[in-house]
């Protein structure tokens, strides 16, 4: 409904990657649902670009409790297990409602959908559609979305989120052009992706600036493990422009080899069982390390090679890639590929129950802006399962919640009052916003990478409080969302470096090197990091 300007719904979802759509197809069952979207939906984000694949327990001889046990070793034992095995138990239902949908996944040797082998996994539960799965579930879920009457927002992005009376009622958000929009629910599920643009190498596509971690925390939520960023071991370094893209872990899973500079296939001295799948914050640090010490290629990386396999199955099980290298000159059924780590995912996020609760009433969070599911490194093909676990579940949740009377009450028309002075400061700005996201970018790359220290990471929190008092500048309106969307990677970028200067361990993706790296991560002290306006620190282990 709009009244005076203002559109109101029972559920506001924002966000429109996997996640998202999956959330507001859920909650359409309840009432009316507005969808919001930073880009056109179905085409921004990370969903459509997933490449890799689905993990499901759905061979015989795999057992959910093999899923779970997987998971949480390769989450270094910080993942909260009850959203784990929330995971485990519903990814089955949710690929078959997929497939029941229209999904086209690859069908294995004896009919159902094929699996193959990720890393960290004791069984070849990662189901696939050739080596573009998450483009042929997001066309899926699109179709679905189609057949709802939810109503979406295309390129409007929220900035704001509104409280009343301690609970969030909806949000303030800026379309293309500039102008400002308000919306109205009785509950807002967060389905805002990512957030490794703060890095200067990174798979996400531009949308991933971190926005949703920015819009809880300063609505007062509480973030967990913001420390843990995960690098993809293999992201293209060759032409500079195509930086960090992706390079699927479905090319190793197919049998692909990593080798160095003098044609050593370097996993064995890592993992000498699982080699190249291994989990991917080893397979990340051991390329660093072979860089580092000298063995990398002249560009700063290492091959990955298929060449070894046949032509055929190249063509038919990693046709993307294949492309994808063409593009840049090489044909990887014949030529290695040139590769180094990138940032690619984060594990932190708002904290949830497993219905998709965050510490605010009024609001659920699902998807890559949560935290708790993977721990401290996500397995490959983990998270479109959960984009559709627990987008099912937020949905749900949101769509359950009582109605509420929706106004701009006096309590939202301060904080509009407040977003209309913030703005008047960036038309009055001094700094570029794409200068200001640079100097972040390169700042987060050197001081809370791969690996990390005390002093680096301090550092960088130094300079980003420079960053931070930077006047955003504004030509005119239609930037303003780009100063929005500077100030929130900047925001982001604090909350990685405070969380990880709170962890004085090595544990997952988190590798301090001046830390002690002995104790088992099942042993470990320590919990959760978390971060809210309210408090800051670490939980002790659960034991």
């Amino acid at each position: 409904m709009v009244e005076n300007g203002v559109r109101t719904a029972h559920v506001l979802v924002i966000g429109s990657g996997g996640a998202g759509v999956r959330a507001a197809i859920e909650a359409a069952r309840h009432g009316p649902v507005l969808l919001l979207s930073k880009t056109i939906a179905g085409k921004g984000g990370c969903t459509p670009m997933a490449e890799g694949g689905y993990n499901a327990v759905l061979r015989e001889g795999d057992r959910p409790e093999l899923h779970v046990a997987d998971t949480l070793k390769g989450g270094a034992y910080l993942n909260d297990r009850a959203l784990v095995e929330a995971l485990v138990r519903e990814a089955p239902d949710r690929i078959r409602e997929l497939v029941a949908w229209g999904a086209v996944f690859d069908v294995g040797p004896e009919g159902g959908v094929a699996q193959r082998p990720f890393g960290g996994q004791q069984f070849p539960r990662t189901c696939y559609a050739g080596d573009r799965t998450g483009h042929e579930m997001m066309q899926t879920l699109m179709d679905r979305l189609a057949a709802t009457d939810v109503e979406i927002v295309h390129e409007c992005a929220a900035v704001e989120l509104l409280l009343e009376a301690g609970r969030c009622a909806g949000a303030a958000a800026l379309d293309r052009d500039g102008e400002l929009g308000v919306y109205l629910a009785d509950a807002v599920v967060l389905a805002t992706g990512g957030g490794t643009q703060v890095y200067d190498i990174s798979t996400n596509s531009s949308s991933g600036t971190g926005d949703g971690y920015a819009l809880g925390y300063r609505a007062g939520a509480e973030l967990i493990d913001m420390e843990m960023v995960q690098f993809h071991p293999t992201g293209a370094i060759h032409p500079y422009d195509a930086r960090g893209r992706l390079v699927t872990e479905a090319v190793r899973g197919e049998g692909g080899w990593l080798l160095n500079s003098r044609g050593e296939r370097f996993m064995d001295r890592y993992d000498p069982v699982k080699r190249e799948l291994s989990t991917r914050d080893v397979v990340a640090r051991s390329i660093a390390t072979e860089v580092l010490e000298g063995r990398g290629t002249a560009r700063g990386g290492v091959w990955l090679d298929v060449t070894h396999l046949p032509a055929r199955q190249v063509e038919e099980r990693l046709p993307i890639m294949l492309e994808q290298f063409l593009a840049f000159g090489v044909d990887i059924r014949t030529e290695p590929m040139e590769v180094a780590p990138t940032a690619h995912h984060i594990m932190g996020g708002l904290r949830i129950t497993p219905e998709c609760a965050t510490t605010l009433p009024g609001i659920y969070a699902c998807g890559e802006c949560s935290g708790g599911v993977h721990g401290a490194n996500r397995l490959g093909g983990n998270a479109l399962a959960e984009t559709q676990v627990f987008g099912r579940r937020a949905g749900l949740s949101a769509g359950t919640s009582a109605e509420r009377p929706k106004s701009v009450t006096p309590a939202i028309e301060r904080q509009l009052g407040a977003l209309r002075e913030r703005f008047d400061e960036f038309l009055d700005g001094e700094e570029p916003p794409a200068s200001v996201v640079r100097r972040l970018k390169r700042t987060m790359w050197d001081g809370a990478g791969i690996f990390r220290t005390g002093d680096e990471l301090s550092n960088a929190l130094a300079e980003i409080e420079i960053l931070r008092n930077e006047r955003l500048l504004a030509l005119i309106e239609r930037n303003l969302l780009e100063c929005c969307t500077a100030a929130n990677m900047v925001l982001v970028g604090s909350l990685i470096c405070r969380a990880a200067l709170l962890r004085p361990e090595c544990r997952g993706a988190h590798m301090r090197r001046d830390a002690s790296c002995d104790l088992p991560p099942d042993r470990s002290p320590y919990g959760h990091t978390y971060l809210s306006l309210a408090r800051e620190g670490i939980e002790e282990a659960a034991r």
